[in-house]
C-alpha cells in the first residue's frame, strides 16, 4: 500500500508567483509521487497485488492564488488515471482521494495568513459546503481505508471528491 501524501503550500496570485513557489510545489506533489511510486510498484507488482492512492483536491478545478497547487493536484488526477491503465493487469489498484476543506494545521495556517480566527474561517467555509461543516482529517482516512481494503479491488482510476457535496 502506497498513500502519495506529501504537500506544500506556495500560495500567491500568478503575477507575483516566483519560479521557486511553482517548482517546489510541482517536485513535492507531482515529482515525489512519481518517485515514490516507480520505487514501490516493482514490488507490487511481484506480489501481484498493491494499492495506490494519491492525494489530490477540490482545488484541482482551479483556486484563486493556486495555479501551482491547482496544476499540481490537476496532474495527481492524470497520473492517477495512467496509473491505473498500466498497472492494473498485475493485481495493482490507483485511486485519488481529493479533499475539499478539511480542518487541519494547513487550513489554519491559511487563515492566520488572511488575518482570521480559525473558527470563523471554519464557520464561514461550512456555509458554502451543502453538509454545512468543514471536513476533519477522519473524513479523509476513511475514503482512504476503503481503496486500501479487499473491498477495493474493482475499483481503480477513480477520483472520490471529499467536499461534503457537489462542488461547483
Amino acid at each position: 500500500m502506497l498513500v502519495n501524501n506529501a504537500g506544500v503550500l506556495r500560495d500567491n496570485l500568478i503575477f507575483k508567483m516566483t519560479e521557486s513557489d511553482w517548482d517546489t510545489v510541482m517536485n513535492v506533489h507531482l515529482r515525489g509521487a512519481f518517485l515514490m511510486t516507480r520505487a514501490v510498484q516493482k514490488y507490487m507488482v511481484d506480489a501481484g497485488f498493491g494499492r495506490i492512492v494519491n492525494l489530490s483536491s477540490s482545488s484541482a478545478q482551479g483556486n484563486r492564488g493556486q495555479a501551482n497547487y491547482s496544476a499540481a493536484k490537476a496532474g495527481l488526477q492524470g497520473f492517477t488515471k495512467t496509473l491505473a491503465i498500466e498497472l492494473g493487469k498485475f493485481g495493482i489498484t490507483a485511486n485519488a482521494v481529493a479533499p475539499g476543506f478539511i480542518a487541519t494545521d494547513m487550513t489554519a495556517a491559511t487563515a492566520a495568513r488572511i488575518g482570521m480566527d480559525f473558527e470563523d474561517f471554519k464557520a464561514a467555509a461550512a456555509t458554502q459546503i451543502p453538509v454545512q461543516r468543514v471536513g476533519v482529517p477522519e473524513d479523509v482516512a476513511h475514503t482512504i481505508s476503503f481503496f486500501a481494503s479487499e473491498g477495493a479491488g474493482f475499483v481503480s482510476g477513480q477520483v472520490v471528491y471529499v467536499a461534503g457535496g457537489p462542488l461547483d
